[in-house]
C-alpha cells in the first residue's frame, strides 16, 4: 500500500518586519536584508512570542527569491527556540488561493514556502527539534510575514 505523508498543523508565527535593506548586487543576484522586530507564536502545539533582532537575508535572480531567516521564539513557559528557516518566494500564476478550513493560508499567485528547523534543549518542546516541518507563508500588509507551520508525518 503506498505510502501519503500528512501535514498537522502546530502553530502560525506572526513575524513583524522592518523596512527591506538593500545589501548588494553579484553576477545576476541582488541580496537584500528584512530585520525581525517582533511578532507572535499561536497554535495547538506551541504558544509564544518571537523576539526582535533577526531577519531575513534574501538571494534575488529574476523573481525568484531564496530565502534565510533566522530569529529566536520564547514559548510561554520561558524556554527560548533558535529557528532557521530557509525556502523560496517566486510569483506563479497557476497557484490558487490555499485554505486550511477557513482560514486563508496562502494567497492565489504567490509561492511562497519555508522548511522550519528549530533548535532548543528544553524538554518540553524537544519535539521541535525532531520533527520536519513546511510553512506556507503569506505577506500581511507591508510590516508582516505569517507563516503557517506544519509537521511532516
Amino acid at each position: 500500500m503506498p505510502f501519503t505523508p500528512a501535514l498537522d498543523f502546530v502553530f502560525e508565527i506572526r513575524a513583524e518586519v522592518s523596512d527591506l535593506l538593500h545589501i548588494g548586487h553579484g553576477d545576476g543576484e541582488t541580496t537584500e536584508f528584512i530585520p525581525i522586530t517582533g511578532g507572535s507564536v499561536d497554535g495547538p502545539r506551541l504558544r509564544g512570542e518571537v523576539l526582535p533582532g533577526g531577519g531575513d537575508w534574501s538571494s534575488r535572480r529574476g523573481e525568484v527569491r531564496r530565502l534565510e531567516a533566522r530569529y529566536l521564539l520564547k514559548a510561554e513557559d520561558g524556554a527560548v527556540i533558535d529557528v532557521v528557516n530557509r525556502g523560496y518566494y517566486r510569483p506563479d500564476a497557476d497557484t490558487a488561493d490555499q485554505f486550511d478550513g477557513d482560514l486563508h493560508v496562502a494567497e492565489a499567485g504567490h509561492y511562497f514556502r519555508t522548511s522550519p528547523v528549530f533548535r532548543t534543549d528544553a524538554a518540553a518542546h524537544r519535539w521541535l527539534a525532531e520533527t520536519v516541518f513546511v510553512g506556507l507563508a503569506r505577506p500581511d500588509g507591508d510590516h508582516a510575514v505569517i507563516i503557517r507551520v506544519y509537521a511532516l508525518d
